[in-house]
């Protein structure tokens, strides 16, 4: 596994937040005290990829922290195996994963020139980030931050024992085994939601099981020995992408509190990232080569193309894509045109600083029942709570999305052919995205991807 380059990266907190016109010697300031914060790993969650931690680095390139101090992993496989000691096509076991990512971290290492760096672990990447440490791996981790991590297991039963996130299983028993449950040498701290995390839930209904205890309660993240902080009502992906999360994430590294929850504008953007593969629908971080993608400048309230693409490149075997040089004013339509996968529309909305990490992956596959158009909003780093959230897809509260404890990443509206080509909004509290819908007969698909 090799360190991609950061690039200038465009941080950005909410859009209430955002800096407009952001003092350069500021930055200078906090630049030479950001110099003795260790080099920082962000490890991200099942399924997921580096991509999520994009605002995070924002904030603390926002900070002063050099964005070559920093790397966000994307493990080969996200998806955990069924049963950890199984081999399962496109996942990764738990040795899989704690292989990667220490290979991260000797490149980290190497190229920072430091003893010792701090990792940042969502969910599932908390589990890594506990294995590597406890396996031999404590002379290299000053601090592990882990974030919405299921340290006791998202259940804890006497079946299905193999599986990674079963409190009753060999892997969380192991690293859990004696009167603290950390690493000596390293300092840990753990950030957990107050009952609004759908896996720190004593009923299994999250997981298929409804009616069901889990064993588990909402105090599961928390870990004998550690710092172990309660961040309020924040959904399971909030707990390491919110600025709340960001704050005490800064903190505990830094030893200090953060100067700023917005993200500092950059004048010049440029945007690169990979295209990624999912196999049979299961997400990975594979590479993808003859993949086009085209990105166009839209206007705000109609979300119609201004003018040609601004940038067109095609995948090489390595997958990556750009760089594209855009405005950080511009909202954005990057369009993925991929062999054998839905050709998929991305909405964007205007991206602050620059990002090597903007990776994508084709919409799902499309079915007969989706005549007409197709239009997503989806929500990478946090979940769609109702009533907690202001959630309007073309004006309406999608149907979709479940009330109570945030479960829902993603809602799906549907359109009729005649409302073909025509714009549709979405707005999540104060992020605001007009895409625009495309013939599902030409297997396209809109996706109005938020950022925050």
């Amino acid at each position: 596994m090799s360190l991609s380059r950061r690039t200038l990266l465009k941080g950005t907190a909410t859009l209430p937040l955002l800096a407009a016109n952001f003092p350069l010697p500021a930055l200078a300031q906090s630049a030479s005290g950001a110099s003795a914060i260790p080099p920082i790993l962000f490890v991200h969650g099942n399924g997921d990829h580096a991509a999520l931690w994009i605002t995070t680095l924002w904030r603390m390139e926002s900070n002063g922290v050099a964005r070559d101090r920093m790397f966000a992993i994307n493990f080969t496989d996200p998806l955990a195996r069924s049963d950890d000691a199984v081999a399962q096509a496109n996942r990764s076991s738990t040795e899989d994963q704690r292989r990667e990512l220490g290979e991260a971290i000797k490149a980290l290492k190497e190229k920072t020139g430091a003893l010792r760096v701090a990792l940042v672990g969502n969910s599932r990447g908390g589990n890594a980030i506990r294995n590597y440490v406890r396996n031999g791996g404590a002379a290299d981790v000053s601090h592990a931050v882990l974030c919405g991590t299921p340290n006791h297991g998202v259940y804890a039963w006497d079946e299905n024992l193999g599986n990674e996130f079963n409190g009753r299983g060999p892997f969380l028993r192991g690293l859990n085994d004696g009167d603290s449950e950390v690493t000596p040498g390293t300092a840990f701290l753990t950030l957990r939601s107050d009952g609004l995390d759908k896996y720190a839930q004593a009923d299994g209904r999250f997981i298929g099981k409804p009616g069901t205890l889990t064993n588990v309660t909402t105090e599961g993240p928390a870990l004998k020995g550690a710092t172990n902080l309660l961040l309020g009502p924040v959904d399971h992906r909030e707990t390491a992408y919110s600025p709340r999360a960001f704050r005490e994430i800064y903190k505990f590294i830094a030893g200090r509190e953060p100067e700023r929850l917005e993200i500092a504008l950059e004048t010049q953007v440029r945007l690169s990232g990979l295209v990624t593969a999912t196999p049979g629908g299961v997400q990975t971080n594979r590479p993808v080569a003859d993949a086009t993608v085209e990105v166009f400048r839209v206007a705000p309230d109609s979300g119609e193309r201004m003018g040609a693409a601004v940038h067109t490149s095609k995948t090489a075997a390595d997958g990556r894509w750009g760089p594209a040089a855009v405005d950080p004013s511009w909202p954005l339509e990057i369009v993925l045109t991929s062999p054998g996968s839905t050709t998929t529309h991305f909405y964007r909305s205007p991206f602050p600083r620059s990002s090597d990490i903007v990776h994508l992956r084709a919409a799902r596959a499309l079915t007969p029942a989706d005549a007409g158009a197709v239009v997503i909003m989806s929500r990478p780093r946090g979940y769609f709570g109702l009533p907690r959230d202001v959630v309007l897809l073309d004006g309406k509260e999608p149907a979709d999305v479940k009330p109570g404890v945030p479960t829902d990443s993603a809602t799906t509206l549907k359109l009729p052919a005649e409302a073909v080509g025509r714009a549709v909004t979405g707005l999540f509290n104060e992020e605001r995205i007009v895409a625009r819908s495309w013939p599902a007969a030409e297997n396209r698909i809109a996706v109005a991807e938020l950022t925050y």
